[in-house]
């Protein structure tokens, strides 16, 4: 069990210092969700009864499809010279090169919307500083769903012609109650719900979270050997 957890925190640390070095993939995620965010901003009036009602949505839409390019970009890097292959040939455990991908990419996710919430402020005047402590929660758990699920999906999309719809596809769906969750539980904490007032939601995106992390932990394996 050490020595997973030391392989895990390997790979986690090899991509860290890969985008830490090209800066590539976080910078297209936020300049891609920056225009989706400005989109909605021609689309409805800033600080308007409908933007508050919708700023959740937004923010979820321009993490999801931003997200979503990342995942895709992070596996990309790895058919290049054959790394993948490389992380197959060594003793690491299949589900320590899951965690360690997927730590990854949760880390890239939760970077690139500490950016987007400053620009969800700037371009539709919705006020979530005063409220940040508790949307922690909410989207710490959606992250969560969302990179165990997306990282599965990403690696089984790696190897195909249609990589870039294909993956999109295959998440989406599944994401569907994790997705639901949080902009329900983003939405009435921007109405001044306390945690115990979203806790049905925040349920139903903690048991996602860890029944889709577990299975697609088990089944990493597989996607690998195929």
């Amino acid at each position: 069990m050490p020595t997973f957890f030391t392989h895990t925190l390997a790979i986690f640390q090899k991509d860290l210092k890969t985008e830490w070095r090209t800066k590539e993939r976080l910078s297209a995620m936020t300049f891609f969700a920056f225009l989706v965010i400005l989109i909605f901003n021609f689309a409805f009036e800033p600080g308007s009864p409908i933007m508050q009602s919708a700023a959740p949505g937004i923010f979820w839409i321009a993490t999801t499809f931003a997200g979503l390019m990342g995942l895709g970009r992070a596996f990309a890097i790895e058919k290049q010279n054959d790394c993948l292959l490389g992380l197959r040939l060594t003793p690491a455990d299949p589900g320590a090169i899951f965690l360690g991908k997927m730590l990854g990419n949760m880390v890239a996710m939760l970077l690139l919307e500490a950016l987007i919430l400053p620009i969800l402020v700037i371009f539709l005047d919705v006020e979530v500083f005063a409220v940040l402590p508790r949307l922690c929660v909410p989207i710490f758990l959606g992250t969560l769903g969302f990179a165990a699920v997306g990282t599965l999906f990403a690696a089984m999309s790696m190897n195909t012609r249609l990589q870039e719809a294909l993956l999109p596809i295959l998440t989406l769906p599944v994401l569907v109650p994790a997705l639901l969750a949080a902009v329900e539980s983003f939405r009435g904490i921007l109405e001044g719900d306390t945690l115990s007032d979203i806790f049905p939601w925040l349920k139903l995106g903690g048991a996602f979270a860890g029944l889709f992390g577990a299975a697609c932990l088990l089944l990493f394996e597989f996607v690998l050997e195929d």
